[in-house]
């Protein structure tokens, strides 16, 4: 008997990627409980192991190594991931507020975020200093800074392990350079007090040989664009200036109402905060039974415990105590390949401890970067013929990927009876009609997407925007829409949550557009849909697909690859950052490109049948050819990379054989990708085009000109 899928019934919202977080989602993706629903949210697609900082500062590492890539994580684990930062939590209310979008409702929360750095409070650090964390920002000015020539001066502030560390690992890359260098490290107190005496020795040693100047029990007056200025009036020389001190909590969290101990969230035991339905972990929590330092260690232990108790809260289970360990392991980066290892007193320095801490470090990381695989569920052993066949090699794409393929539509269409009303005209290759009502003309068209990412806001942003393309395409007005709406199974509370995020959204994205949305329909299904069926309202007559002229220039508005990042992303194999780039793509609006190119000749949306599909149907329907400039057509990030491993949306093969005069191979492949939400595609006057597509720059297009019609028919590449 064919079991449908569990019914959703309690949703678990982790706030923030930290080390405890990306642990337990791992752990989540082998262990999952039936029912819960999972939404991580994070400001960027990925999250710095702070433990590598050292060694990619004094260019051990490479940036990338030290990236945990979150929205692979949040695939493996079937969560839905949010890129944003949280404002705050309604805790009564039981909601997550998110910049730029509906809030996310919980049962269940977990705070994760770490902590945030008091240095910009210092005068004149935000404007010529750059603190630390995050990491990001500090990165790229410190590569950048690392590659100028002449003398270097360099000031870091905070005499902690984490500042003598960041000065160290900076002396030893700039000594790499062979550029001289004064660096110092400030304190206004006294230095590496956190360490037993030997090892600060140690330290202190390891620092005066890189040339290091130590200053302590000093106080900052103010920073200038290549000076740090004391109190007492001394000038210290720096025109690279960094923070490592004044650990300080992210500010909303004053104002979540839990219990805080000098601004942290206090945990007990169970990690649970005052509110029992919310726990933290890692640097933004204090430990109210057992105190202890900020250190990474403690949020890496924390993770089996959290991830039990947070099932526990969720229904299944009984609550754990997190007993952290009184003493552990530190172990010191000293610049170059060398660390120092204290734990219980007794300290060890050398090369074999950076060893030592390069294997850790590399152990933590590679449980991110080789995520195991799951199995797919094998195939009953008897079954209807054709069943391995349909199944195909790798799960069905959603978006335009899912589309059934451009034949099994279009002769089914053609097969149909002519329509009787003269009212009503077929713009069959639009996916549309025209509509005369008196003197008006309306157009109309439906489409839907399956989903294929976890989170109902950005699949309805995209869904919107993509039903829109239709009538953008033809240079209409978007005048009104209704919804349709598929859940999965899920809880009556979890329904209503859901659409309250779908409909709100949908409604800001049609209203922008310039509709209203007037109604809709919504049941319950195997998977998420969302679809929209639209009118628009033509001041002229429709742009269709069948206008372009012989010497026309052709206009694209969006990068290809949106179908490979998906297809990769779906098989874990994308990296976050292509991801998170290629949804911004596909949720950006093209009404403004369509009245910039109200003048063209043909246009059409290209989506499921790719540029090459697309483009075909123009030139057929326009009864001339086409030709391509390959090397002109723009790609979004990591599609090409992905494409040549092979990865491929499932429509390819369909898209592919609607062009079988074209190359395949390399950038080519792309021109078959299916596009979800894609860019319009535009034949313009070749004396406009120029002009045409510097204002759809203007406005914040990636438009490019990336071939013209001509008269052969048929589609070819430009040599």
């Amino acid at each position: 008997m064919h079991h449908p899928p569990l019914p959703l019934t309690r949703d678990l919202v982790l706030i923030g990627g930290g080390h405890t977080h990306a642990l337990l989602l791992r752990k989540w993706g082998m262990n999952p409980l039936p029912g819960a629903r999972v939404t991580a949210i994070n400001p960027g697609p990925t999250a710095p192991y702070s433990g590598m900082l050292p060694g990619f500062v004094a260019g051990h590492y490479d940036r990338w190594e030290l990236d945990i890539d979150l929205v692979k994580l949040a695939r493996f684990a079937g969560a839905r991931v949010i890129l944003g930062s949280v404002e705050g939590i309604d805790k009564d209310g039981r909601q997550v507020h998110v910049c730029g979008r509906p809030p996310v409702a919980f049962d269940v929360a977990s705070v994760n975020v770490g902590i945030t750095s008091d240095m910009p409070a210092l005068p004149g650090f935000s404007e010529h200093a750059v603190p630390a964390k995050p990491l990001g920002p500090f990165a790229a000015r410190w590569a950048d800074y690392l590659n100028r020539t002449g003398p270097a001066s360099v000031a870091v502030i905070g005499g902690g392990v984490a500042g003598a560390e960041l000065v160290m690992a900076m002396a030893y890359a700039l000594r790499k350079k062979n550029r001289a260098a004064q660096l110092t490290l400030i304190d206004n107190a006294e230095a590496l007090t956190a360490t037993k005496p030997k090892s600060a020795a140690t330290i202190r040693k390891a620092m005066s040989d890189l040339g290091i100047e130590v200053i302590e029990q000093a106080t900052i007056s103010h920073i200038t664009a290549n000076h740090v200025v004391l109190q007492d009036g001394r000038q210290i020389a720096a025109d690279f200036v960094t923070g490592a001190a004044g650990a300080k909590p992210y500010g909303w969290i004053a104002n979540t109402g839990l219990e805080l101990k000098d601004g942290f969230i206090r945990v007990d035991a169970h990690l649970q905060s005052s509110d029992p339905a919310i726990f933290a972990a890692g640097d933004c929590a204090h430990l109210s039974e057992n105190p202890r330092p900020k250190a990474g260690v403690y949020a890496v232990r924390e993770a089996p415990v959290l991830f039990d108790n947070l099932r526990v809260a969720l229904g299944a289970g009984t609550l754990r105590r997190y007993e952290p360990q009184k003493d552990y392991l530190k172990l010191i980066s000293l610049g170059g390949k060398s660390a120092l290892a204290e734990r219980l007193g007794t300290s060890f320095s050398g090369p074999l401890m950076w060893k030592w801490k390069n294997h850790i470090d590399q152990s933590f990381m590679n449980k991110f970067r080789d995520l195991p695989q799951m199995k797919a569920p094998a195939l009953p052993r008897h079954h209807a013929a054709g069943m391995k066949e349909a199944l195909g090699e790798k799960p069905m794409c959603g978006g335009c990927g899912a589309k059934v393929g451009r034949g099994a539509l279009q002769t089914v269409l053609s097969e149909l009876p002519a329509p009787t009303r003269s009212d009503v005209t077929p713009l069959p290759g639009d996916d549309a009609a025209l509509l005369n009502i008196g003197n008006a003309r309306q157009v109309m068209t439906s489409d839907h997407l399956r989903g294929f990412i976890h989170d109902p806001v950005l699949m309805t942003r995209i869904a919107a925007v993509h039903a829109l393309g239709d009538i953008w395409a033809m240079g209409a007005h978007p005048q009104a829409a209704t919804a349709t709406v598929i859940l999965p199974r899920m809880s009556p509370a979890l329904q209503r949550r859901t659409m309250a995020e779908i409909m709100s959204t949908a409604n800001e994205v049609i209203r922008q557009a310039g509709a209203e949305i007037v109604g809709g329909h919504s049941s319950m299904g195997d998977e998420m849909t969302i679809g929209f069926t639209l009118t628009g309202l033509c001041e002229t007559d429709p742009i269709t697909l069948s206008g372009a002229q012989p010497g026309d220039a052709l206009i694209l508005t969006k990068p290809l690859g949106s179908g490979v990042v998906m297809a990769g992303e779906m098989a874990g194999v994308a990296e976050g950052k292509w991801v998170a780039s290629a949804l911004k793509q596909m949720v950006c609006p093209q009404g403004a490109a369509s009245e910039l190119l109200v003048g063209a000749n043909a246009m059409t949306d290209v989506t499921g049948f790719g540029l090459a599909g697309h483009l075909l149907g123009m030139s057929e329907a326009s009864g001339c050819g086409a030709s391509l400039n390959l090397g002109a057509v723009p790609v979004m990030a990591g599609a090409l990379e992905l494409s040549a491993k092979g990865v491929r949306s499932t429509l390819f093969e369909d898209n592919r054989a609607i062009a079988p005069e074209l190359p395949t191979g390399g950038k080519a492949d792309l021109l078959y990708d299916p596009q979800t939400a894609g860019g319009l595609l535009a034949a313009v006057p070749a004396d406009q085009a120029n002009a045409v597509c510097e204002a759809l720059r203007k406005a914040g297009y990636s438009a490019v000109i990336i071939g013209q019609m001509t008269d052969a028919p048929g589609l070819s590449l430009q040599s």
